[in-house]
Protein backbone atom coordinates (compact mmCIF):
# COMPACT_ATOMS: atom_id res chain seq x y z
CA UNK A 1 0.00 0.00 0.00
CA UNK A 2 0.98 3.46 -1.14
CA UNK A 3 2.05 5.56 1.70
CA UNK A 4 1.43 2.82 4.80
CA UNK A 5 3.65 2.79 7.48
CA UNK A 6 5.75 -0.78 8.83
CA UNK A 7 4.96 -1.59 12.05
CA UNK A 8 6.85 -3.93 14.25
CA UNK A 9 5.49 -5.85 17.54
CA UNK A 10 7.43 -6.38 20.53
CA UNK A 11 6.39 -8.12 23.55
CA UNK A 12 7.41 -6.20 26.85
CA UNK A 13 7.39 -7.73 30.43
CA UNK A 14 6.74 -5.18 32.62
CA UNK A 15 5.84 -4.80 36.51
CA UNK A 16 2.24 -4.52 38.30
CA UNK A 17 2.88 -1.10 39.35
CA UNK A 18 4.69 0.12 35.47
CA UNK A 19 1.46 -1.90 33.92
CA UNK A 20 -1.26 0.02 36.23
CA UNK A 21 0.45 3.45 35.57
CA UNK A 22 0.54 2.71 31.76
CA UNK A 23 -3.11 2.13 32.17
CA UNK A 24 -3.99 5.11 33.60
CA UNK A 25 -2.13 7.04 30.94
CA UNK A 26 -4.13 5.26 28.42
CA UNK A 27 -7.52 5.95 29.83
CA UNK A 28 -6.51 10.02 30.15
CA UNK A 29 -5.39 9.85 27.07
CA UNK A 30 -8.47 7.69 25.75
CA UNK A 31 -6.37 5.29 23.57
CA UNK A 32 -5.40 1.48 24.28
CA UNK A 33 -3.29 0.63 26.35
CA UNK A 34 -0.85 -0.53 23.55
CA UNK A 35 -1.04 3.03 21.59
CA UNK A 36 -0.15 4.78 24.74
CA UNK A 37 2.99 2.54 24.80
CA UNK A 38 4.25 3.07 21.58
CA UNK A 39 3.90 6.21 22.05
CA UNK A 40 5.80 6.51 24.88
CA UNK A 41 8.76 4.43 23.15
CA UNK A 42 8.01 6.35 19.85
CA UNK A 43 8.96 9.57 22.01
CA UNK A 44 11.79 7.89 23.81
CA UNK A 45 13.67 7.06 20.97
CA UNK A 46 13.21 10.10 18.76
CA UNK A 47 14.39 11.99 22.37
CA UNK A 48 17.56 9.76 22.22
CA UNK A 49 18.11 10.02 18.82
CA UNK A 50 17.99 13.80 18.53
CA UNK A 51 15.76 13.87 15.73
CA UNK A 52 12.36 16.57 15.97
CA UNK A 53 9.37 14.92 16.61
CA UNK A 54 6.65 15.36 13.60
CA UNK A 55 3.56 15.14 15.85
CA UNK A 56 0.08 15.17 13.86
CA UNK A 57 -2.26 17.52 15.67
CA UNK A 58 -3.78 14.34 17.72
CA UNK A 59 -0.72 13.54 19.26
CA UNK A 60 0.53 17.14 19.84
CA UNK A 61 -2.85 17.56 21.82
CA UNK A 62 -1.63 14.46 23.55
CA UNK A 63 1.42 15.55 24.50
CA UNK A 64 -0.24 19.00 25.82
CA UNK A 65 -2.99 16.92 27.82
CA UNK A 66 0.68 14.71 29.33
CA UNK A 67 2.05 17.71 30.20
CA UNK A 68 -0.55 19.42 31.78
CA UNK A 69 -1.44 16.08 34.00
CA UNK A 70 -1.73 17.36 37.41
CA UNK A 71 -1.65 20.72 37.27
CA UNK A 72 -5.09 21.27 38.42
CA UNK A 73 -3.43 20.89 41.91
CA UNK A 74 -1.24 24.12 41.02
CA UNK A 75 -2.48 26.92 42.83
CA UNK A 76 -4.64 29.77 40.74
CA UNK A 77 -2.64 33.28 41.00
CA UNK A 78 -4.76 35.65 39.39
CA UNK A 79 -3.05 37.64 36.36
CA UNK A 80 -2.21 40.60 37.94
CA UNK A 81 0.21 39.10 39.63
CA UNK A 82 2.44 38.34 36.46
CA UNK A 83 4.43 42.01 35.94
CA UNK A 84 7.47 42.25 34.40
CA UNK A 85 8.70 43.45 37.77
CA UNK A 86 7.99 40.14 39.52
CA UNK A 87 9.71 38.01 37.01
CA UNK A 88 12.77 40.23 37.34
CA UNK A 89 12.47 40.97 41.15
CA UNK A 90 16.11 39.38 41.66
CA UNK A 91 17.92 41.20 39.14
CA UNK A 92 17.76 44.60 40.96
Amino acid sequence: MPGSKKTMTIRVEIDPETEAQLASRARAQGVPVERAAARILEDAVASRVGTPLNLNVDDFHTMLANMAEGSEQLPSLPTERFTRDSFYEDRV
